[in-house]
């Protein structure tokens, strides 16, 4: 059962009671992330995040991990585009200690100089390592490519330049400024009580000064074409997007199933015709990614220089059959039911449940129910798949990161956009 309170300083506090589990899952959230940075504040965000565990008025960093791990309980964070989530999982039984723990270092984290520096330091061997992968640091890429300056086109740890100049104010002042009240959910999902939970921090979390809000963030400008950056690699890897849709959009049902068909699993249009029938990847697959007022859908493929161009053509071409209808009954059949069982399964435990309705607000300003969900996919048409194909896949609206060693084979020419000139050897970050 949901609940949820909102306080006379903007504070939310959401519940979702379920029976038949021991666990209880516990996040406070606050809608800022690196899409919420100037420049030079660059990895602010991600940095907090860090710094809330490293130490309180009454807790060493140490004491904070050896609370949880004395009942067998799991307490971490991250930092995302648009939120920042500090979050434990836990018995039920041990529920106080969660929220006093989870209290504390989002109230009383003391930003200690030394732990500063020593977390500086482990944040810029993250950054140093962070495309050590470059099937994930090719996503980093893209995002660069298609938002160019935008925030949204940063990384969420940030750069060297920037993370190296942080002062202990830098960090206080941007707490200060974006940790505000109305910008907070607090949700618990589980073997718990919503009363309960509002007892427990409605005190602490009550008392806090509302503050203003500010403008709403700027949308950005979107690239297209293609960019290569040259890396020496036994694969290249290729990122490639279309605009999609943003958060809250009503056509999100039909976007998840049009994924779904296209890369969304081993039966989708992509594996099978790239990796099954032609064998030219390992990895290939679609996703979706979106925010408050932009998304896009991208095609993850890892595949030899040799065969880039082929890859991308095929890519392409899967794309311009289902945005001419080429989608049979049956096909459609499969990747609806797909989606609806992916959704309810993933829905099974506390820690998703406690995500799925913090999202819920903060992307739709209600609670979407489990059987809207599933109805939803169940409703989407070929017809409104189709349209939305025809919609989202432009060749002339399409970019496309390239990350490997290309010298010797051509891109120009590939099938959609203008090419950006090469990136000078070696991808600079």
């Amino acid at each position: 059962m949901f609940e949820k309170t909102l306080l006379d300083n903007g504070v939310r506090i959401l519940t979702e009671q379920r029976s038949g589990t021991r666990a209880v899952s516990l996040g406070i959230w606050v809608e800022n992330g690196s899409r919420h940075e100037e420049r030079r504040q660059g990895g602010l965000s991600h940095f907090l995040e860090h710094l809330l565990f490293k130490g309180t008025e009454k807790r060493s960093p140490q004491r904070i991990a050896e609370e949880m791990d004395s009942v067998g309980g799991f307490i971490n964070a991250f930092t995302g585009k648009e939120s920042t989530c500090y979050y434990a999982k836990v018995l039920d039984e041990h529920l106080p200690l969660a929220v006093d723990v989870l209290k504390d270092i989002f109230l009383n984290s003391v930003f200690d100089p030394d732990e500063i520096e020593r977390e500086r330091t482990v944040i810029l061997q993250e950054i140093a390592s962070a495309d050590e992968n470059p099937e994930d640091f090719v996503h980093d890429l893209f995002s660069r490519d298609y938002f160019g300056d935008h925030p949204l086109g940063r990384p969420v740890c940030g750069e060297a330049d920037t993370v190296s100049g942080f002062a202990r104010d830098d960090l206080t002042g941007f707490m200060a400024d974006r940790y505000l009240p109305g910008r907070v959910i607090i949700a618990g999902a589980g073997n718990l009580t919503h009363a309960g939970m509002v007892d427990a921090v409605v005190e602490e979390f009550g008392a806090l000064p509302s503050g203003r809000l500010g403008n709403a963030d700027t949308p950005p400008a979107v690239g297209r074409g293609v960019s290569v950056h040259h890396r020496e690699l036994g694969q290249v890897h290729i990122c490639l997007g279309v605009p999609a849709l943003a958060h809250g959009d009503p056509r999100q049902y039909v976007a998840h199933v049009l994924n779904t068909l296209l890369g969304g699993g081993m039966s989708s249009r992509l594996f099978q015709e790239i990796r099954e029938r032609r064998g030219k990847a390992y990895s290939v697959y679609s996703f979706l990614s979106a925010y408050r007022d932009v998304g896009y859908l991208g095609v993850y493929v890892g595949t030899k220089a040799e065969w880039t161009r082929e890859v991308v053509e095929l890519a392409v071409e899967e794309m311009l059959k289902i945005a001419g209808g080429k989608v049979s009954g049956e096909e459609l059949d499969r990747a609806r039911n797909q989606l609806v069982g992916n959704t309810l399964l993933g829905l099974e435990s506390a820690d998703s449940w406690m995500s799925h309705m913090t999202r819920s607000e903060m992307h739709h300003g209600r609670q979407i129910p489990v059987e809207e969900i599933a109805q939803g996919v169940r409703d989407v048409t070929l017809d409104a798949v189709t349209a939305l194909a025809r919609e989202f896949f432009q060749p002339e609206a399409m970019t496309a990161t390239l990350l490997g060693d290309l010298e010797g084979h051509s891109v120009e020419g590939l099938p959609f956009g203008t090419a950006a000139p090469q990136a000078a050897a070696g991808v600079n970050h």
